[in-house]
């Protein structure tokens, strides 16, 4: 994965191969172009640190209106959206024009410890995903004794309140169950209209959290229900491989992010 991350500068230009590249395309329509101009994406940023001190980092590209953060991953476990994290940057910048209209955030991983010990909690074995100041907010061994208690809840929460972002992508994975699809879109807040998008260009079933389970103290629940704002939380099928996840989500990812939503926007 180390040559992927160093993709933060893209140079899309007909000297750089033999034929003419083309413009990646999305479902808003945009067509296939020769050539674009170059879009370069910002080294890796640490913003803070984990509870065993590894980075948490985050780089941006692009500097329109529109605010758009994509989270990598937080529940350790959940790795498939690692590829779609790395080639973001590339797919972003082969969209002509979205550059000038979005700013796209990315951070890589919420969770680095417990990306390294496969496990779904921090290592103080918190799930990051239950520990933010929602009103829902319920504690317990696993939330946390109080909301933000945990270092890398507390980065992401005062990213999103500096950022103030248009919207929220976050990418975790689902274990496939018999009552329910193998992967889908899971929406909170005002977020419908997206989530009908994205399940349209990619084939995922959408499901807002009400029909999944309680989730008190989530990012879903403080972003989308307490900020209002929209908030997609993108559940790929666990163990699939992430290339397929990328591959399954790219375009759908993308109209998301220059917020189109199918109707000519």
């Amino acid at each position: 994965m180390g040559t992927r991350l160093m993709r933060f500068v893209v140079l899309v230009c007909a000297g750089l191969f033999s034929s003419a590249c083309s413009v990646a395309t999305y479902g808003g329509g945009v067509g296939r172009e020769d050539v674009v101009e170059s879009v370069v994406a910002t080294p890796w940023q640490e913003i803070g640190r984990s509870v065993e001190g590894r980075p948490i980092r985050l780089r941006t590209i692009g500097s329109g209106a529109r605010r758009v953060l994509w989270v990598g991953g937080i529940h350790g476990n959940e790795v498939e959206g690692v590829i779609a994290t790395e080639e973001l940057p590339a797919a972003f910048a082969g969209v002509r024009g979205l550059s000038d209209r979005v700013t796209l955030t990315i951070v890589e991983d919420v969770n680095p410890d417990g990306r390294a010990a496969r496990s779904r909690g921090n290592a103080h074995g918190i799930d990051l995903n239950r520990n933010y100041p929602a009103r829902n907010f319920a504690a317990s061994p696993t939330n946390g004794d109080e909301p933000l208690c945990e270092p890398e809840s507390r980065v992401l929460h005062d990213l999103i309140v500096r950022l103030d972002p248009h919207v929220v992508i976050v990418a975790h994975s689902w274990g496939r169950r018999a009552d329910g699809p193998p992967c889908f879109i899971n929406f909170d807040g005002p977020a419908e209209h997206l989530a009908r998008r994205f399940g349209e260009l990619s084939g995922y079933a959408v499901v807002p959290s009400e029909n999944i389970h309680g989730t008190p103290g989530s990012l879903g629940s403080f972003v989308g229900i307490d900020r209002r704002t929209p908030i997609l939380t993108l559940e790929y099928e666990r163990g699939r491989s992430p290339d397929r996840c990328w591959s399954e989500t790219r375009e759908a990812i993308l109209a998301v992010i220059g917020g189109d939503t199918g109707s000519g926007s």
